[in-house]
């Protein structure tokens, strides 16, 4: 059985970097850090040989991001438009769009343009310092219980 989503994992070339936006821009908070080098218990869980990477998992409001920067095997870029295939985006849930937009502009986010705001909802795709594509999502209302707007995670 399916009980949710537990987390998201982003491959980053800094992970020093990464866990200092992630945590300084959206507040998520570190709760464990792995330096695994050739761990054959996590050779087998990922399915690749010698491995060697650090991971830091940081924990969001109702789930996990897990950040890996791997030195075994090279990494290769295949960030991609958010069309392709994959897992093209994460998309966080906020609940004031201009106000996100400035602050998190202030960390170091772009954006592709301007938020298309609704009557319902309001969202924008935006890059973080590393390339990767995150969506700003905020709901506006509690008409259709997928859309009701959830407590904010206090930074």
């Amino acid at each position: 059985m399916i009980v949710g989503i537990h987390h998201i994992a982003i491959s980053v070339e800094d992970i020093d970097k990464a866990v200092k936006f992630y945590t300084n821009a959206f507040g998520f908070q570190s709760v464990q850090q792995e330096n695994l080098d050739n761990d054959l218990q996590a050779n087998r869980v990922i399915g690749m040989d010698a491995i060697k990477a650090r991971m830091v998992m940081l924990q969001a409001p109702n789930a996990f991001i897990e950040l890996w920067q791997y030195a075994h095997p090279e990494p290769e870029d295949r960030r991609s438009r958010p069309c392709d295939y994959g897992y093209p985006h994460i998309a966080l849930q906020i609940d004031d769009m201009e106000a996100e937009l400035s602050r998190l502009r202030t960390h170091g986010m772009t954006f592709v343009g301007d938020a298309v705001c609704g009557e319902q909802a309001s969202a924008i795709y935006g890059y973080d310092p590393f390339g990767n594509i995150i969506e700003l999502y905020e709901i506006k209302t509690a008409a259709l219980p997928h859309l009701a707007p959830r407590a904010r995670f206090e930074r």
